[in-house]
């Protein structure tokens, strides 16, 4: 039988801004994705030097998830392998992928290499945060929020996961878009199709 889950937190970047819970938090504009990302890591007082080494899509996609379990989520209220990570984009690793096939015309990148997958992203949130559960990464022509929802309520209801980040998370050069929710089993968004559209649409840039 389907429960009703709910959206505990949101978090979007596009267009050289930053918004949580539909609230500004960052703009710098005129700046390339990667000189963006890394004013805005600075500017939130985070400390992780391997943010440095990530690649545009795993930078995209963990400073979206730091900022989005910020004073939003209790980790100590689940087991690791209870939390668990459901994402999408529309060209998979291609961004880094072609980076780093131009580094094979001298010597190959081994710091590009280990990029060239989506669900490296997935990686380097889960080891930040100790997320452990279930985690997949689906490749479609744009954002499906029906689909998203009907992944995330099954894991849901049949107790494979208690709490879910999902959502999209999207880099082809300056041609970028995160947008991230948490999904808990209690809160006061209802968790639906509708409400998905409604934030994803609110700060699209």
């Amino acid at each position: 039988m389907s429960k009703e889950y709910y959206i505990t937190s949101s978090c979007t970047i596009s267009n050289n801004s930053i918004h949580k819970n539909g609230v500004l938090l960052f703009e710098e504009k005129g700046k390339e994705l990667n000189n963006f990302l890394i004013s805005a890591y600075k500017n939130m007082g985070l400390n992780y030097p391997k943010f440095y080494k990530m690649d545009n899509l795993s930078r995209l996609g963990w400073l979206g998830t730091e900022l989005l379990l910020k004073d939003s989520f209790n980790k100590d209220s689940y087991r690791p392998e209870e939390t668990g990570i459901v994402l999408s984009n529309r060209n998979s690793s291609f961004d880094t992928d072609t980076r780093y096939f131009e580094t094979t015309r001298a010597i190959p990148s081994p710091a590009l290499f280990v990029y060239t997958l989506p669900n490296i992203v997935i990686g380097e949130i889960s080891i930040r945060h100790n997320f452990k559960g279930e985690h997949a990464f689906f490749i479609f022509e744009d954002f499906d929020a029906a689909f998203i929802q009907e992944y995330v309520e099954g894991l849901l209801n049949n107790s494979i996961l208690e709490a879910c980040i999902c959502g999209w998370v999207e880099v082809l050069g300056n041609e970028y878009k995160a947008f991230l929710l948490l999904v808990e089993k209690k809160g006061s968004m209802a968790f639906t199709t509708e409400n998905i559209h409604k934030i994803y649409y609110q700060n699209n840039g």
